[in-house]
């Protein structure tokens, strides 16, 4: 964590002095603004904390609600999602609130008396070194609270503007208009209109606003797909039971009473059920609409037995259907104009994907869209990046959140199976020894790590992927245990990445002595720091050497064995109002953790350079001596300032 690069101050070093512009803002509704963004849940929180490093970018982020969601439906929070939340520095909170789910115990019917359930195997809920962080369980309330705590530390000062409905929005056809899309905003008191409207133009329009989006009308989108015809209860509870696994992350199958979802809450006492109700013992009340939490609880015992539970406290409850429906398009653009068009309205989160709540992707893939967007935003409004990068939204997330639906459908249908031998299965049952594997195999997926961007104006070839298995063209950047070199503090690699919107060059180094004339590291430092480089390029004057493209480099050998006043001038860079070096750009493996290369199958004698995307996606991988393919790839998607 660094701070005080301005000059030293008293107080939080957290909380950012507020931008000039912040002491300018207009009170109420602004007219114009460079991204309104319509909703206040996962995917708009996360983008508008985003927007909010950006001062200079303004945002009006709204949300129909008057103040706050105080109880969330959403819980799961995936390793991914966490190492997105580091990049806030909201990690370490995240982290010491949440429910830790280590491991997950499935549960069927004994063979000796199928009316009575056994549990039949535990394993781990993630596997060993997928990820630094764990999958966590957090109130989606509390996550959305981080999210405003930070974009109030911000120097923006940003805050959500409540009670106020997207009700209408037209984009100008001649698109000639610095801000051509008009959003009609309807002003709401208690939930009812008031009558009162304001008008706001716009550069950019994002609708997070839910399965019933109006973004999504407005730009003739539509949601596609099938129910499951598969109806399940959930409840938050305090209660009592002598159900042993109650604080295990659980999976039962029972033979004739339906299927139960054990997830253990946050602060050791409340527990989530998710309770299949059946279409035949239950049919009466799905169709009188009568479900309460007394008749949940009842079903939940069913399928329990010979176990019991006594719900003494019901926090939060509800009555869902399962059905996975998908946009063909995140943009307002129409098919046969993508190449000739470039996108003004985006929708993100359960405006474009919905899905069932079993494999506890909702959020996740709602906040991943949003990460996914807020740095393209934010390079093409800031003029760093080219406006064509914001055709990649669409594609990038559209096919993600497909392979999100394939998955879904495929784990909601074994969950709700019955088992095989039982009564009801009726030849369309699940063995639960296939759906616990089957669980193992997909922990990648539901760990939010498996996603894999294909080959475009941002993400290359893998052609040199030999360098470096351990690093995917595509996936995401998988961090390791290193040394930071000037302090010899412990740290994670990709901890270094900030929400910033940078891109990064992790210079992975060969054996030889970076001090050395032979090093092909010290030769990429060099072109690096000479007025070819692409930092020189892309980078606008007066902005910090690291504003648009952060050199960090790892080198092979141990942090006691470099000297500091050796390094190239390009990771030692001057910055700030003072001109301060920047200390923390070299890395060393840990002594007493993985070797990082040998960790990341990076091969030692000719090192290699990561291309890491803001959104920490790998782009490409180099050899360390490719420097004009280097100045090639990051000039197809950054502006030449020069």
């Amino acid at each position: 964590m660094q701070f005080y690069l301005n000059g030293y101050r008293p107080g939080d070093p957290l909380v950012e002095p507020p931008h000039p512009s912040v002491a300018d803002r207009p009170e109420g509704v602004p007219d114009e603004v460079d991204v309104l963004i319509a909703g206040c849940g996962p995917a708009g929180l996360v983008l508008a904390a985003q927007l909010a490093a950006f001062p200079d970018i303004t945002t009006l982020v709204i949300d129909r609600r008057e103040g706050p969601l105080q109880i969330g439906q959403a819980d799961g929070v995936a390793c991914r999602t966490v190492e997105i939340f580091e990049a806030f520095g909201l990690a370490d909170q995240l982290v010491a609130e949440g429910y830790w789910v280590n491991e997950v115990s499935f549960w069927r019917p004994d063979p000796e008396a199928p009316a009575h359930i056994i549990r039949t195997g535990r394993i781990d809920d993630v596997e060993d070194g997928l990820s630094e962080f764990p999958h966590v369980i957090v109130n989606q309330a509390r996550m959305l609270a981080y999210l405003r705590e930070s974009m109030a530390r911000s120097a923006s000062r940003s805050v959500p503007a409540y009670g106020l409905h997207a009700s209408g929005l037209t984009v100008d056809a001649e698109r000639d208009s610095e801000h051509p899309v008009t959003v009609t905003l309807q002003h709401l008191a208690g939930g009812q209109e008031t009558g009162r409207t304001s008008t706001v133009r716009a550069k950019y329009v994002v609708g997070c606003d839910g399965s019933r989006s109006s973004i999504r009308t407005a730009i003739g989108r539509e949601l596609v797909g099938d129910p499951m015809n598969q109806t399940w209860g959930v409840m938050d509870v305090l209660a009592v039971t002598d159900f042993p696994d109650i604080r295990l992350k659980s999976a039962i199958l029972s033979a004739n009473q339906g299927n139960l979802l054990i997830i253990p809450r946050e602060g050791g006492y409340l527990v989530r059920l998710y309770i299949e109700l059946d279409q035949v013992s239950d049919r009466e009340m799905l169709d009188d609409r009568s479900v309460t939490p007394e008749k949940l609880t009842a079903v939940a015992n069913r399928v329990l037995h010979p176990y019991r539970i006594d719900v003494e406290d019901v926090g939060w409850w509800s009555v869902y259907e399962i059905g996975q429906r998908l946009c063909d398009r995140f943009d307002d653009v129409p098919a046969d104009e993508v190449d000739t068009r470039l996108p003004r309205v985006f929708i993100a989160g359960d405006a474009c994907h919905t899905h069932s709540a079993k494999a506890g992707q909702g959020m996740n893939v709602s906040m991943a869209d949003a990460w996914n967007l807020g740095w393209k935003l934010a390079s093409v409004l800031r003029g760093t990046a080219r406006p064509e990068l914001l055709r990649t939204y669409s594609a990038e997330r559209q096919a993600v959140a497909q392979e999100l639906i394939d998955f879904d459908r495929e784990f909601a249908r074994m969950f709700s199976a019955p088992p095989k031998e039982s009564a009801r299965a009726q030849g369309d049952g699940v063995d639960p020894a296939e759906f616990q594997r089957y669980f193992a195999a997909q922990g990648r997926y539901t760990a939010g790590v498996a996603t894999r961007y294909t080959p475009s104006m941002i993400t290359a070839e893998p052609t040199h992927q030999h360098l470096a298995a351990g690093f995917p063209v595509g996936m995401r950047f998988h961090s390791a245990p290193v040394v930071r070199l000037a302090d010899a503090k412990p740290v994670q690699l990709g901890h270094a990445a900030r929400a910033d919107g940078a891109w990064r060059l992790y210079v992975l180094a060969d054996r030889t002595d970076p001090a050395s004339a032979d090093s092909r590291a010290r030769r990429l430092c060099d072109f690096l720091a000479s007025e070819k480089s692409p930092i020189a390029r892309h980078t606008p004057a007066g902005a910090d050497p690291d504003s648009v493209i952060d050199v960090r480099a790892v080198f092979q050998q141990g942090h006691r064995d470099l000297a500091v006043d050796t390094l190239p001038p390009v990771l030692l860079p001057r910055k700030g109002r003072f001109g301060l070096i920047d200390h923390e750009k070299v890395f060393c493996p840990d002594p007493k953790a993985d070797d990082v290369f040998d960790l990341r199958g990076v091969d030692r004698d000719a090192g290699c350079l990561l291309v890491v995307r803001p959104d920490q996606h790998v782009a490409s991988v180099l050899p360390l001596d490719a420097h004009q393919a280097l100045a090639d790839f990051l000039s197809g998607v950054l502006v030449d300032v020069r």
